[in-house]
């Protein structure tokens, strides 16, 4: 379980700012470097650098969509995002890393969105991870952030509750 709502606080901000400080700073170099030197890849291959102004959502989803519908899903995105930090601030019954899947999925999140706001609704993409034949769509660190943070809250799920950590549950159980 997560203490009080000032340490979930202070949490939460260092998780938005190592999240979307990084995620920031990479975008800018990708839409630096990359647009001046053109796609790169790692030795081996196995992660490639390449650009991409990316109008839908993750994997580019929606970018097919008319404007006003992916504008829709940004304001959508947006209450959705302030929904999850007020969840944050105020269950104080999480498990610590659920709280912290959760964190990194909002600050993932609040970096893309930010992305939308600033760049005329795109989100800046630049890696693909490839293992031989099998790639990923490009992505950014702000993506990563959110694919850990699901990551960390189905880890989470699938380990047996300690005894007491849902004490709600348990009373109505027993009365």
């Amino acid at each position: 379980m997560m203490p009080s709502r000032t340490v979930r606080l202070v949490v939460i901000c260092l998780v938005l700012v190592c999240t979307a400080g990084c995620d920031q700073v990479t975008k800018h170099l990708a839409r630096t470097e990359l647009g001046r030197m053109g796609d790169s890849r790692l030795p081996g291959r196995f992660i490639e650098f390449t650009l991409a102004e990316n109008p839908g959502a993750f994997l580019s989803l929606g970018a097919s969509f008319p404007q006003a519908a992916r504008s829709a899903l940004i304001v959508c995105v947006s209450f959705g995002l302030a929904f999850l930090l007020a969840y944050l601030v105020r269950a104080p019954r999480l498990r610590s890393v659920s709280f912290l899947g959760l964190a990194l999925i909002w600050a993932g999140g609040l970096s893309n969105l930010f992305d939308r706001f600033a760049r005329d609704g795109l989100v800046t993409d630049f890696m693909v991870v490839r293992v031989g034949p099998l790639h990923t769509g490009v992505f950014n660190l702000a993506d990563f952030a959110i694919v850990v943070g699901v990551l960390m809250l189905v880890a989470s799920s699938c380990v047996a509750p300690r005894k007491g950590a849902f004490p709600q549950a348990e009373k109505g159980a027993s009365g």
